[in-house]
């Protein structure tokens, strides 16, 4: 191991002298000296003692491992942040930045459905006599666990905006238009071409990479016309879950059973992180494991004008092919049974 570097004499000696009962003893006796003493004689005498002091304690080896690290420390700059306050004092800035990416309908959703845990919690602790409660949120509401399942939900908002506007972006009718086509013209392409030179064509490789394109298109659109309705029904099932866990509270006393029925139900939410994680490129939101206190934290912030909602697509709002996939599933359901 590499020993730090020396301070060298020179520090050593300015850290003795600036110590500050030094400078409190040899003020103190310089002036005693000046005001009732032959100061011929005394300001010698106590300079004498002081170059005395500064030589025994600058050449002390305690005194110099003591000034090396202080060198040391004041070369490797302040010590990091402990990533734990770290990531408390972010969490609100993100909390907030992903309230105002969304729009009017959706922001407003999540902040009813925080209002309501935290009026839930106040009537529980109403109902238990407990009438202060500064942080707004009980004992056993504060856990992480609910905490996380607000964040999911918030996220899932994200998620609901972004395929929207995708779907609204998309022109399916385009898309199979395109592919309708491109079948045309390789059916055409190959009567024109004899079988063993149809592999060598460079025109049938290429109109078959564009039909390839088109169809991994449409089956791209289909995808996430069906994470539409996936996250349109985990939005209304979280949403239920959470205010069914607060509204337990009032009736509820058990702080042991309130947190297995939150645990129990942060557990069950995996299949739904995961659709998250499968968005993550149209949602351009980064996978998060560890959500953030969002009963405790501020939301004034996040008061800022929504952006402005998308132009509509060619094929129609997202709402409306949303609404129809649901009706479409829900036809084939009465079918089967």
């Amino acid at each position: 191991m590499v020993e730090p570097r020396k301070a060298g004499v020179g520090r050593y000696l300015k850290e003795a002298f600036v110590f500050r009962w030094n400078l409190l003893v040899l003020g103190g006796a310089s002036a005693a000296a000046i005001l009732f003493g032959p100061t011929d004689i005394a300001l010698p005498l106590i300079a004498a003692a002081e170059v005395t002091y500064l030589a025994g304690l600058a050449t002390l080896p305690r005194f110099q491992r003591a000034i090396d690290a202080k060198a040391h420390g004041e070369l490797r700059g302040p010590p990091a942040p402990d990533p734990a306050t770290r990531d408390a004092a972010a969490a609100p800035g993100r909390i907030v930045e992903v309230l105002n990416s969304l729009a009017e309908d959706r922001r407003a959703r999540f902040v009813r459905l925080r209002a309501r845990c935290v009026e839930m919690t106040r009537i529980a602790n109403a109902v238990r006599g407990e009438t202060v409660d500064a942080s707004g949120a009980s004992t056993e509401l504060r856990q992480p666990a609910l905490d996380r399942l607000l964040w999911v939900f918030l996220k899932l908002l994200l998620s609901d905006q972004a395929i929207a506007r995708f779907l609204q972006a998309a022109d399916v009718a385009q898309i199979q238009r395109s592919i309708d086509d491109l079948a045309a013209r390789i059916q055409k392409r190959e009567a024109a071409v004899a079988e063993p030179e149809r592999a060598d064509d460079r025109v049938l490789r290429s109109l078959n990479d564009s039909l390839s394109t088109a169809l991994l298109r449409k089956a791209n659109i289909a995808k996430a016309a069906g994470n539409a309705e996936f996250v349109a029904a985990e939005l209304d099932r979280l949403e239920n879950k959470i205010q069914a866990v607060t509204e337990l509270a009032v009736s509820n006393s058990d702080p042991d059973e309130m947190s297995s029925r939150i645990d129990a139900i942060a557990e069950g939410i995996s299949q739904t992180e995961q659709t998250i994680r499968e968005l993550q490129v149209i949602t351009g939101m980064t996978t998060q494991d560890e959500a953030p206190a969002i009963l405790g934290a501020s939301l004034s912030a996040a008061m800022q004008p929504a952006p402005p909602a998308p132009l509509p697509g060619d094929a129609g709002s997202a709402r409306a092919r949303i609404e129809r996939a649901r009706q479409a599933s829900e036809a084939r359901r009465s079918k089967g049974s």
